[in-house]
């Protein structure tokens, strides 16, 4: 065991990650720092929030690491402390906060990421004070908005699928996913079969026409493209 342990890396990571609107165009930026190297990452994507792409930072950084290391990561984001500490009890929790309650948390395919990521290494958190003259912090900053700013091309495919809304209000021309769902949609948050976006619950505007046999007491809709399904448990006998 004490081999295996002088045998790992110190690497020092600073993170910051951020939005020009929240939600709209981000980016994140990464330093690694091993000794006398040091690597630079970035990217930017065309519609995301800041928490986002502040755990995608540390997502990247983590992911760039090619063996088992003890890592000291920086960063300005409290959200990002928060959620690395809770990540595995939320995942007990059925990605819930509060087991007492039905709302998962945000961001789960993100978290689930990070724990991967996490898990080969021993990752300490260090909170730095954002816009106070911390070096490696500021070059992060840099990096994170020229990339929101001049490089926001990529897209957070599941953001996007799951706010519409804000692809709307973006004026996007939104990309379903490559690999839509083929089964029957039959509970709400289920993915549209034509678009991808999670299908919500409606409550029929029309009503009961006098002789009608059955009626369907909801229905689920895509929000982005309007497609309906119609589904067996809504059915009601008149």
């Amino acid at each position: 065991m004490a081999n295996s342990q002088q045998k790992r890396k110190r690497v020092t990571i600073y993170t910051d990650g951020g939005c020009l609107g929240n939600p709209g165009p981000g980016g994140y930026g990464v330093v690694l720092l091993y000794g006398k190297h040091r690597k630079e990452l970035s990217a930017g994507y065309r519609l995301t929030t800041n928490n986002r792409m502040e755990l995608l930072a540390a997502i990247v950084a983590l992911e760039a690491l090619k063996t088992p290391c003890d890592v000291q990561l920086h960063t300005d984001s409290k959200y990002l402390i928060l959620v690395a500490g809770s990540a595995a009890r939320w995942k007990a929790n059925g990605w819930r906060r509060d087991p007492r309650k039905p709302q998962k948390a945000a961001n789960v395919d993100l978290l689930k990421r990070l724990l991967d990521a996490s898990r080969p290494h021993r990752v300490t958190y260090q909170w730095v004070k954002g816009h106070a003259e911390v070096e490696e912090n500021e070059r992060c900053d840099e990096l994170a908005t020229n990339a929101a700013k001049n490089e926001a091309v990529l897209i957070d495919e599941e953001f996007e699928r799951q706010h519409p809304d804000a692809v709307a209000r973006m004026n996007i021309d939104y990309q379903p996913p490559a690999n839509l769902p083929k089964g029957k949609i039959e509970h709400v948050g289920q993915p549209c079969r034509k678009c991808g976006c999670p299908v919500e619950k409606r409550v029929p505007k029309r009503q009961r026409k006098p002789g009608q046999k059955y009626y369907y007491e909801y229905y689920l809709a895509c929000p982005r493209c309007g497609t309906m399904y119609m589904v067996e448990s809504a059915k009601r006998q008149n």
